[in-house]
């Protein structure tokens, strides 16, 4: 299984971003999905979820209403929508694949391949 995060970069407090993983290896429909980020100095965090089917979403309490995660099954992407982003967002994002098949959860435990990760800054 491979996943290839990409899209990240410097942008101003307010601003927004679209980061995109791409996924191989794996049938990509039957697994949740979720994005994490790690800021310096901290551990890996949650930052949202999406069931294989796309019709469940779960999000961290600090970027529920400005962020967004949507997959294409077709496409084998699944994309992170950041907008209002704060200086508290500057991190590295990481995409993950679910362990279970048919299942979606916020417990990094559950992941077991992740993306190399994609620097997002967030200046004030």
């Amino acid at each position: 299984v491979q996943l290839q995060a990409s899209g990240g970069g410097l942008v101003q407090a307010g601003g927004s971003l679209r980061l995109s993983c791409a996924a191989s290896g794996r049938t990509f429909s039957n697994y949740g999905m979720g994005w994490f980020r790690q800021a310096p100095g901290k551990e890996r965090e949650f930052v949202a979820a999406i069931s294989w089917t796309g019709g469940t979403a779960y999000y961290a309490d600090s970027v529920k209403g400005r962020f967004t995660i949507s997959r294409d099954n077709a496409k084998n992407m699944v994309y992170l929508q950041m907008n209002s982003l704060e200086p508290e967002d500057t991190a590295v994002y990481y995409c993950a694949t679910g362990r279970r098949s048919y299942y979606v959860t916020r417990q990094k435990k559950e992941y077991d391949y992740w993306g190399q990760g994609t620097l997002v800054t967030v200046s004030s």
